[in-house]
Order: C-alpha cells, then sequence, then structure tokens
C-alpha cells in the first residue's frame, strides 16, 4: 500500500469516531426539512366560529360523570372517591409542569391541548358536530 493511500486511511480511522455522530445530526436536518417541505399551508378559516359548535362535558360512556370528572378521575395520583353525581372528593393530582400538588378538584381547571378557536380555523369547521365533540 503506497505511503499517500495509508496516510489517508489513517485520517480516516481518526475520524471515524466523529462521523457517525454528524452524519446522524445531518440526517435529522434532512428529514425534519423533507417533512417540512411536505405540509401545505392554507389560509385560516375565520369566519363562523362559536363555541357553542363544540359540544363540551358531555357524558360519552352514560356512567354519570362528564368529560371533566372523566379527565379528573384519568389523571389522579391518589383516586378520589366519587357520589353518586359524580361529585369527587379526596383525590390527589400534581401538575407535569412544576410539579405542584392539588388535592381539591375544584382547584383545577380541564382544558384544551389547542384553543377551540384555532382547532376551527384550521379546520375543525369542516368537521361533523359529533367529531368535534370526541
Amino acid at each position: 500500500m503506497g505511503r499517500r493511500r495509508a496516510g489517508i486511511l489513517a485520517v480516516f480511522a481518526l475520524l471515524g469516531g466523529l462521523l457517525p455522530a454528524v452524519s446522524a445530526r445531518a440526517r435529522d436536518l434532512v428529514s425534519t426539512r423533507t417533512l417540512l417541505s411536505g405540509l401545505s399551508v392554507s389560509r385560516e378559516h375565520t369566519s363562523g366560529y362559536s363555541r357553542a359548535l363544540f359540544p363540551l362535558w358531555v357524558d360519552a360512556d352514560g356512567d354519570g360523570c362528564d368529560t371533566r370528572q372523566e379527565v379528573l378521575l384519568a389523571e389522579a395520583t391518589r383516586m378520589p372517591t366519587r357520589d353518586a353525581d359524580c361529585r369527587l372528593s379526596g383525590g390527589r393530582w400534581v401538575s407535569p409542569y412544576d410539579d405542584v400538588t392539588v388535592t381539591d378538584s375544584s382547584d383545577l381547571d380541564i382544558d384544551h391541548l389547542v384553543p377551540l378557536a384555532e382547532a376551527w380555523q384550521s379546520g375543525a369547521y369542516a368537521w361533523t358536530t359529533a367529531t368535534r365533540q370526541r
């Protein structure tokens, strides 16, 4: 093997430990750019929104608890007791954002991850009432 070729191989061997990390980051960037380039951009639908078009706090499974109560039951770190009207007491909830512990369910707000008006503008205007309820 020639001296020049041996030198080139030695350089590649030294860089070998770095190249996988660099190429993995480059793959992530290319993948992200590819994904972003595939998104379509549309105008928002700014007319017709009404909160009343989104049926909320329903008892979807017929067990006497509405959506708010179901979320509180699902997210409790200590299960609350519930009465015949699904009023909750004695539970415990811990915020995943700031690690605050709450023991009175009336101190908690249950809200949407996406505001309803934004959902409407971004496509919910075309959904059925049943889909908006879900």
